[in-house]
């Protein structure tokens, strides 16, 4: 053994080829035998020595052939997920948001083919003006999810490291509750979170559940308001679910204050006050309304009340803000940082609720996020959708300091975690391991993401409609 080292040359300086020559030689497989069968040839010596050295990325030459999608249904909503592929055969996954169409990523295809996907801020920079608010920016968000993980595959890094670093090693979840027949069915769905570990929930209640009852509702009756996510449901005042709030001009009375405040305290009593406990889905009213209702909640020590009334009316939003003391929160479907920079300077709301499938991906939300940190606003996330989209979720959490809790909306969906291969179990205890693998750190499991296919919808077939770019998409002249 001794005599073998000895041979080994010691590691040249970083000036001298004739010595890296030798020591490339001797290094290898121990002098003679390197020597013997490369002799006077370093190049070929140099590919011998490293040929177990993975060569399926080189990140300069990486270009984009290839979008697909394939539409999945209860996982817990529809979700379409991005396959993008590329020419050294690395695949990028990506998901537009639950509910939104797949078509919003397909119009992006022939702005991508051809391009590095490395590039991942100029490209987000090209998108960017395909999206918009709400589930319109779906497209733009979900190939920037793909794009990172491509990049992050072809560095060999988990995207978080792309982002800067993480602050955290876990991220911790937030859960939404099913409610129950009645109080007792619910505090055995509580109880469920508990056991599994989720140290943070959230829970539906406003005046949907009054509508049936006597003197609970001012106004109410013109207006379908059990019906609150139907658009096509409409009668003589219009269709409720696309009414903004403050045109409805309905009115909760006390008795159906005193209602909300019995529910809350009951579920309050369920959860305990060890357990944080965050409010949503109250239903269209106006800025008053709100402002009573924000009121009565007080004693509950709620985390937070969100989207009492449509993000985009900041002036109202600091009318509520500035009359209770229970934390308000909004931002699901703001796309870009600009709006929420509004809500921002303006201390409009508490704290601010991106959902990163439409708040414009991994970099604008960390973005949103850093924005916030500097006015000493908190961040929590949304989410409902599949693990692909909760990985980017992760590594953007990860790596944002003022992050609070990530929602988690599948935790009722059966086989939810085998849908993608690479981690396991996502969900441990309430809270998501930071992943070190490249990229999101997931790939798909198509054999058992097929038994979720939308039906009508194809697995990823071909795109060729979607190549050719036909508009000129300069903004300025």
């Amino acid at each position: 053994m001794k005599k073998f080292l000895s041979r080994l040359a010691p590691a040249p300086s970083s000036g001298d080829t004739a010595n890296r020559r030798e020591f490339i030689r001797n290094a290898g497989l121990g002098g003679l035998s390197l020597g013997m069968l490369f002799d006077g040839k370093p190049d070929q010596e140099l590919e011998f020595i490293t040929q177990k050295v993975p060569r399926d990325s080189k990140p300069s030459e990486l270009k984009i052939t290839d979008l697909r999608v394939a539409i999945l249904a209860g996982v817990p909503f529809t979700s379409p997920i991005i396959r993008i592929d590329t020419n050294q055969g690395l695949v990028g996954w990506g998901e537009v948001r639950d509910g939104a169409s797949a078509n919003y990523a397909l119009a992006l295809k022939s702005r991508l083919l051809g391009k590095n996907p490395c590039n991942v801020e100029q490209l987000f920079k090209l998108i960017k003006p395909f999206g918009n608010h709400g589930r319109a920016a779906g497209g733009v968000c979900g190939v920037e999810m793909a794009l990172w993980d491509l990049a992050g595959k072809a560095y060999g890094v988990p995207a978080y490291q792309l982002l800067g670093g993480k602050y955290r090693d876990f991220v911790r979840l937030y859960a939404d509750t099913p409610e129950g027949k009645n109080y007792d069915e619910f505090a055995v769905n509580m109880a469920k979170r508990r056991d599994a570990g989720y140290s943070f929930l959230k829970m539906d209640f406003g005046i949907g559940m009054l509508a049936d009852q006597p003197g609970m509702l001012v106004g109410a009756s013109q207006w379908s308001v059990k019906r609150a996510y139907d658009p096509t449901t409409g009668g003589k005042m219009g269709n409720y679910a696309m009414t903004k709030h403050p045109f409805t001009r309905i009115q909760v009375t006390k008795k159906g204050i005193d209602k909300l405040a019995e529910h809350v305290g009951r579920v309050r009593e369920i959860v305990g006050y060890d357990t944080p406990l965050a409010a949503d889905h109250f239903g269209h009213f106006d800025v008053n309304t709100a402002i009573l209702i924000g009121k009565a909640m007080e004693p509950f020590r709620l985390a937070w009340l969100e989207d009492m009334v449509p993000w985009f009316y900041t002036d109202q939003w600091k009318q509520i803000s500035d009359a209770i003391e229970t934390p308000t929160l909004t931002g699901e479907d703001i796309y870009l940082k600009e709006e929420f920079i509004k809500l921002i300077d303006a201390r409009a709301v508490d704290m601010i609720h991106p959902d990163l499938a439409s708040s414009g991906g991994l970099l604008e939300t960390k973005k949103i996020g850093d924005y916030a940190e500097d006015a000493g606003i908190p961040m929590a996330m949304h989410f409902a959708g599949s693990p692909i989209s909760m990985m980017a979720n992760v590594h953007c959490a990860a790596a944002t300091e003022n992050f609070v809790a990530l929602e988690h909306h599948g935790v009722d969906v059966a086989g939810w975690e085998d849908l993608v291969t690479g981690i396991r179990p996502i969900v441990e205890k309430g809270y998501v391991k930071v992943p070190d693998r490249p990229g999101l750190g997931v790939d798909l499991n198509e054999e058992v993401a097929k038994k979720y296919l939308r039906k009508g919808a194809t697995w990823f077939a071909p795109t060729d409609v979607w190549n050719e770019r036909d508009s000129w998409d300069r903004e300025w002249s």
